[in-house]
């Protein structure tokens, strides 16, 4: 079967792969899109460290094709969308309902991949960019049939990540103010989960102008042009001369942290979702913070997917999740070098490799 690899020098698409059946607890899908992620680069440029040969991508939805014993929510011909968290369902931190936080489902890849004979690392517990991949029962959400595959692959990392920072960690209430900086695709998704959670003033940031009406399609009431100012922080108090209720930080970059964090309010916070390197180091001044203010970590949207995506599938359905706006572009997986090309140029909100 076709899929990308990288083994550690070069991406490749490959036509050679395998995949072993599922076992207990596991689920065989055959994938029908999968979105082309920052996060999939990263493990290329060594942003993201990770063990190769490895299997990419982790946003993807499909088909259920085989289940092993003990899965009963899935049967074959289902339609699921992907999780990455491959929770253990058992430890203390998935009892309480934060599956993000499990440790068994942290530094533990596994290689149900083959190639020629060599076992190949699964990338986020998921590899989208195969046209078939196993999953734990856990990962494996079901959708409905209405919802359109190369949408709802999106809600497996860029809207259950960006709408779940807002509703699950950030709990944005209704009427506060929000400043978002990077429209990419998690940035629009933080927009969206400001607008369903009724916040009032939305900010958006970014360096590209041709990002506004995205932007402002998904929820942003203010549009800042990063490469036309050079004073981006002056630009927003114009907007909010007090400061923000909460800023979320979506690029990655260790000075757009500090202005995220100079530009709260009192009693505001700074959500960081942005993948810096490993050891990049960013800096803030601690005397601010006394005003009740908060920078917070947010994995994966502290999210609990088998819930949270189902809820995301059922307002797409009632037109209140926008899922379709999102896809700029569609790529057969031979392409994968022209997608990686065009989400580096900024030319995508998310491109869809289908299989």
């Amino acid at each position: 079967m076709r899929g990308v690899v990288f083994d550690g020098q070069e991406t490749l698409v490959v036509e050679d792969l395998e995949v072993r059946d599922p076992g207990p607890g596991e689920v065989g899908v055959r994938i029908a899109a999968a979105g082309l992620c920052h996060s999939d680069l990263s493990v290329v440029d060594g942003t993201i460290p990770f063990p190769v040969p490895v299997v990419l991508g982790h946003e993807g939805a499909g088909v259920v094709e085989s289940v092993g014993p003990g899965v009963v929510h899935v049967v074959p011909g289902d339609h699921v969308a992907l999780s990455t968290l491959a929770g253990c369902g058992a430890c203390a931190d998935c009892d309480r309902g934060r599956p993000t936080m499990c440790r068994r489902a942290i530094g533990h890849p596994e290689r149900p991949f083959t190639r020629g004979g060599e076992p190949l690392y699964q990338f986020a517990a998921n590899s989208a960019f195969a046209e078939r991949t196993l999953v734990k029962a856990v990962q494996a959400v079901k959708i409905p049939k209405e919802v359109p595959l190369t949408s709802a692959a999106l809600m497996g990392c860029g809207v259950v990540t960006g709408v779940g920072a807002v509703l699950n960690r950030a709990r944005v209430e209704r009427g506060d103010s929000v400043l978002v900086i990077g429209a990419g695709g998690i940035g629009l998704n933080v927009l969206q989960g400001a607008r369903l959670a009724g916040a009032g003033t939305l900010v958006a940031v970014d360096a590209n102008p041709a990002k506004e009406a995205a932007a402002r399609q998904f929820g942003a009431t203010h549009f800042v042009d990063a490469s036309a100012t050079d004073d981006v922080p002056a630009a927003v108090r114009e907007i909010l001369p007090t400061g923000v209720d909460h800023a979320f930080e979506c690029v990655g970059s260790t000075a757009l942290i500090r202005q995220a964090v100079d530009l709260l309010d009192r009693h505001g916070q700074a959500v960081l979702l942005g993948m810096t390197a490993p050891k990049a180091e960013a800096s803030f001044l601690p005397a601010a913070m006394f005003l009740d203010k908060s920078i917070l970590g947010c994995r994966y949207g502290s999210s609990r997917p088998q819930r949270d995506m189902a809820l995301y599938a059922e307002l797409y359905l009632k037109g209140e999740l926008l899922l379709d706006e999102l896809v700029s572009a569609t790529y057969p997986v031979a392409d994968f070098r022209r997608a990686a090309d065009d989400l580096h140029a900024g030319k995508v909100a998310r491109g869809v490799l289908t299989f």
